[in-house]
């Protein structure tokens, strides 16, 4: 047994912290299958339970900030962790209390601001906004968010075009000293374009076709699978490449027709 729990003490792992869904459509299910589809292993932090449905969030429970703030601090005590992949948080309590654990680690953290449901149910409280861009977006290497959310984050209204979101995305950046993954998904157009935008450093552009389907949990898929590849050690560009060609590869095998999210 000794040797056994060993070998998995040394399996690099990503951290998720996040809230479930009963659906499989989206948050912990999808952030452990990218996880493992990188060749990596996932331990976990619940923010959330969530009764759902791939239409609709009927019921959220929201774990104690406390609970949370101790489950991180067991997966780091068991586990050699390589990166963290934050999703949805819920609470100000709870953006205080994840902060606090990662605040003096060296590992790199991605944060996916999930503030709603595809359905269009608010996830996390309007009074934590703020602490999350002041108190937790500092210490992540990366955010991910899609121009709804960076709207929000900016105090303005969703960007019209890409020229508009990379505004929006440098202004950003340049508030919490990080980098910004602006996400082109919820955008027209026949192509998707992300922009990564980084203080100091020329935007850089990542293109696909658009594809003419949805996938719920894409958000999701997207922000684990760059921090698997950056727990794997590429560079912060290169991560953001292999994700975004991970996603396009799901997105083309799903038989879906939907929003996207």
């Amino acid at each position: 047994m000794a040797c056994g729990n060993s070998a998995v003490a040394m399996t690099g792992h990503v951290l998720i912290v996040a809230g479930s869904d009963s659906s499989g459509g989206a948050g912990i299910v999808r952030d452990i299958e990218t996880v493992s589809a990188f060749g990596l292993r996932s331990c976990l932090a619940v923010t959330a339970v969530t009764v759902q449905t791939h239409a609709v969030v009927e019921h959220v429970e929201l774990v104690p900030p406390e609970l949370v703030a101790a489950q991180m601090r067991a997966a780091f005590a068991a586990n050699a962790v390589a990166a963290v992949k934050i999703g949805m948080i819920g609470t100000s309590a709870a953006v205080e209390a994840v902060g606090a654990v990662l605040v003096n680690r060296q590992v790199p953290v991605v944060l996916d601001p999930v503030l709603a449901s595809t359905s269009g149910r608010n996830l996390l409280a309007d009074d934590a906004i703020n602490m999350l861009r002041h108190d937790l977006m500092p210490i992540c290497r990366l955010v991910t968010p899609n121009l709804v959310e960076l709207a929000a984050f900016t105090g303005s209204s969703p960007a019209a075009d890409e020229e508009g979101a990379c505004r929006q995305a440098e202004e950003l950046s340049r508030t919490v000293r990080t980098a910004v993954l602006v996400k082109g998904g919820h955008a027209q157009g026949t192509r998707c374009v992300d922009v990564l935008l980084q203080p100091n450093q020329p935007a850089v552009r990542f293109e696909a076709p658009r594809l003419p389907r949805g996938m719920r949990g894409t958000g999701c898929m997207m922000a684990s699978a760059i921090a698997a590849s950056l727990a794997l050690g590429a560079s912060l560009e290169a991560s953001v490449r292999q994700a975004k060609q991970h996603v396009f590869d799901a997105l083309a095998g799903s038989k879906d027709i939907g929003p996207r999210g």
